[in-house]
């Protein structure tokens, strides 16, 4: 594989884990507890939550560069029982290939390359990013949950 998919640190995360309801909203967060599988897409395990797990609610950067004017962010879940994801070098894992993604694709200034973006069925994520990075100018590949827009992953040159 030309490319590696990182989920995010459970790290920045974990002091919310301890937080009151009252304390996250102060911050923006939520706790919330997944209603069905396959509904909260946990950003750090790159697993779904299963029903009746805790999870938090928060918005999370995921382009910081202040000299891109793509900087973004957005909200994502975090499971309270996550485990930190290994990055994966393929098959993509099952939680973004059972779901309509929207690709948005980077060069080394943070500058989105080729347009808009691209929607794609998830199952066949691991051929668009194999095309992406055959692209010498591809940086990296953010993945998004093209429903809501939310951030789920971002793939890396490897």
């Amino acid at each position: 594989m030309t490319y590696r998919i990182e989920a995010l640190p459970i790290e920045p995360f974990t002091p919310l884990f301890a937080m009151s309801d009252a304390e996250l909203a102060d911050v923006g967060a939520r706790r919330w507890v997944a209603d069905q599988p396959g509904r909260a897409p946990c950003r750090v395990s790159l697993t779904d939550a299963d029903a009746g797990e805790r999870l938090i609610l928060v918005n999370h950067a995921h382009l910081t560069d202040p000299t891109s004017p793509y900087r973004a962010s957005g909200p994502i879940f975090v499971r309270e029982a996550a485990v930190e994801a290994d990055p994966v070098d393929g098959p993509a894992p099952e939680m973004l290939r059972r779901r309509p993604l929207s690709l948005r694709v980077y060069d080394r200034r943070n500058m989105m390359i080729e347009g808009e973006g691209e929607v794609i069925e998830g199952t066949g994520l691991d051929g668009r990013l194999a095309h992406w990075f055959a692209h010498p100018g591809v940086v990296q590949v953010h993945i998004h949950f093209s429903a809501r827009g939310c951030y789920l992953a971002r793939a890396v040159r490897n």
